[in-house]
């Protein structure tokens, strides 16, 4: 086996990408509760085309919610280990942090990314960040990977990804189609 093989990875958004998130007044936010936890429809048949498409799958989220006291590391941390045994994920990355942290894993800024690629040998150059946010658009380019940005009609700023769609299902067949 050649150990100087770099991985590919899609890096995953949480909230809105791999689970449904809780929309109040066109701003999406992470449940509350796990009786609010619900995997998105299309997301394991996806995720299964990415994995057999040789992409490592890995989570990225950011949960300020911990830093603003309105939920628990316990919490997001269960929420995380609901989704790591349902679905095909390798791993999730979590920034914790506010803005006020200055911390260098909130998106928009990479450090989840390079995280994640130094952990587990992924060239970014040949991976793919996929959000619901433009946070996550934004992390991906700042990584160096092309991204896919999932429309949700959310009242806030559109990015400008390499793809825009509006399901996981079709992200997963644009990517397949350029392998």
């Amino acid at each position: 086996m050649n150990h100087n093989k770099k991985n590919k990875a899609i890096f995953l958004d949480r909230d809105g990408v791999l689970n449904r998130a809780i929309i109040k007044n066109g701003k999406p936010y992470p449940p509350a509760t796990l009786d609010e936890l619900e995997i998105i429809e299309d997301v394991p048949e996806a995720l299964a085309i990415l994995k057999d498409l040789g992409f490592m799958l890995i989570g990225a989220t950011n949960q300020p919610d911990v830093a603003r006291g309105k939920t628990t590391k316990e919490f997001v941390e269960t929420v995380n280990a609901f989704l790591l045994k349902e679905l095909p994920l390798h791993d999730i990355k979590v920034c914790y942090h506010d803005d006020i942290d200055c911390c260098n894993c909130r998106k928009p800024l990479p450090g989840l990314l390079l995280q994640a690629a130094n952990e587990h040998n992924i060239d970014l150059t040949k991976s793919i960040m996929i959000g619901d946010r433009w946070k996550d658009i934004d992390a991906g380019k700042n990584a160096g990977c092309q991204t896919v940005w999932i429309n949700r009609d959310y009242s806030e700023k559109t990015p400008t990804s390499d793809f825009m769609t509006t399901s996981l299902s079709e992200a997963a067949n644009w990517i397949k189609e350029r392998q």
